[in-house]
């Protein structure tokens, strides 16, 4: 019930809170955001999800494997990932992952989304202590670790893109995927993603 209503809670922050949202699309790719893949592909996946989700884990250790090596590796599509945190373990993991330099991001992504059950915990501290073990592997300290957390700015600006995603498209479930400008919500396997990139390459 203490976790539930913390969840609550983080959902109604996210909600009401007072941001200034601009006037750009969602579909405008900027320079903050982490992409993998050509700039001058065909095929643009913009991919919303929550680093808690079993759904989103159950997608980068299943299919974008099978993605990247049909598809990103040989420049057909460019894949944006976007946060979408929906509790504070989520907001943890997405936060660290946009103070890990871009050259190993996707890998620390990656196994976090793996090690999914062993830093998400109900409690905060525990959440903070597991995730820092992980990050700690990878030659993280513990101050860069902590500066990473209280960055209000960084905060902010992924709670924005949240309210951005669900104002233009109105998303609401993780993972939710906007490819060539079209939502296609909830987890897809590789013959789906198949079906609807190889479309979009063949007109």
């Amino acid at each position: 019930m203490k976790y539930r209503t913390i969840l609550i809670c983080f959902l109604l922050v996210i909600t009401n809170f007072k941001l200034n949202a601009g006037n750009h699309s969602v579909l405008d790719i900027k320079e903050s955001d982490f992409i993998v893949g050509q700039t001058d592909a065909r095929v643009t996946i913009i991919a919303y999800e929550s680093m808690s989700c079993s759904h989103c884990a159950d997608f980068h250790n299943n299919t974008l494997p099978d993605i990247k090596s049909e598809y990103i590796d040989t420049g057909k599509v460019r894949f944006v990932f976007r946060d979408f945190p929906f509790n504070y373990p989520a907001l943890a993991g997405s936060m660290i992952m946009r103070c890990v330099p871009g050259e190993v991001r996707y890998d620390y992504m990656n196994a976090l989304y793996k090690l999914q059950k062993s830093w998400i915990n109900r409690e905060h501290s525990k959440t903070r202590s597991n995730l820092y073990k992980i990050m700690q592997s990878g030659g993280m300290q513990q101050d860069e670790f902590d500066s990473c957390l209280s960055d209000i700015n960084l905060e902010n600006d992924i709670l924005e893109g949240v309210m951005n995603a669900q104002k233009e498209f109105d998303i609401r479930s993780t993972p939710s995927f906007i490819i060539n400008g079209v939502l296609y919500s909830g987890n897809k396997n590789i013959k789906e993603f198949r079906q609807i990139i190889d479309k979009i390459l063949s007109q």
